[in-house]
């Protein structure tokens, strides 16, 4: 779990090594190449819009991301994508694309909420008239949060370097706020990398309220990737949302 939450350049290029293996390209890709435009908000270093591309998709593809490093890492994998620095308050899209998704639980994010309400605003005005929102949020009811302990630390093999990331929660928690520090460490460096992140844990019913208030209606919801029932000790709430 690295989530968007750095513009340091060493972290961007660590980004894709701790994320091989998610499950969650497998419900989103589907989505993305039966679209004909898509926008891909906190893209990070391009991932799902690479494979898209790579697997056929002739449409326009745009990511957007507030990491210039991470948008590095983008260009770096295709050129022939649309990579755009800044957040949903900094554009001004009107009905330009038939998907926007957020993947990598970038969702969590938005921690105050007039910044939900503003982003999922310009998330809508981006939408064509049958465009669609998918994106996904851990479910507070799991406490993932209770897992992210330095003992629960996962290494991977960096440039023939091993790099070793742990997580420490602010104890305690409080309401649906959940603030943590990453760390990076290696032999190879000479001191590790921190980074201080705070993510929002909405509840389902929260959530359904957020996305009424900006006139986009649940079109389906899942709890985890393999599209099994939302319940309470679901792992994730995964949401594809239209225009209400």
């Amino acid at each position: 779990m690295v989530d968007h939450l750095s513009s340091e350049p060493v972290q961007a290029e660590l980004y894709d090594a701790f994320n091989s293996g998610v499950r969650d390209f497998g419900f989103y890709l589907p989505l993305v190449m039966s679209a004909r435009s898509v926008l891909d908000v906190g893209c990070g270093t391009g991932e799902l819009l690479r494979l898209a591309r790579e697997s056929g998709h002739t449409g326009r593809l745009c990511g957007l991301d507030p990491s210039e490093p991470m948008l590095e890492q983008a260009r770096r994998k295709r050129t022939d994508a649309e990579w755009v620095l800044g957040d949903m308050g900094s554009v001004d899209w009107c009905r330009e694309f038939d998907l926007v998704v957020m993947t990598g639980h970038a969702f969590q994010v938005f921690v105050e909420d007039e910044q939900l309400r503003e982003s999922l605003a310009a998330i809508r005005s981006a939408l064509t008239e049958d465009g669609r929102f998918a994106f996904e949020t851990r479910n507070p009811l799991a406490r993932e949060w209770e897992k992210w302990i330095p003992e629960n630390a996962v290494e991977v093999v960096h440039e023939c370097r091993r790099v070793r990331m742990a997580h420490k929660v602010e104890s305690p928690v409080a309401g649906d706020r959940v603030s943590f520090t990453t760390t990076f460490t290696s032999p190879g460096w000479i001191r590790p990398l921190q980074s201080h992140s705070t993510l929002r844990f909405l509840d389902a019913d929260s959530l359904a309220s957020f996305l009424s208030e900006a006139n986009l209606a649940i079109e389906e919801q899942f709890g985890d990737w393999d599209r099994q029932k939302l319940t309470d000790t679901s792992p994730e709430i995964i949401t594809v949302a239209r225009r209400a």
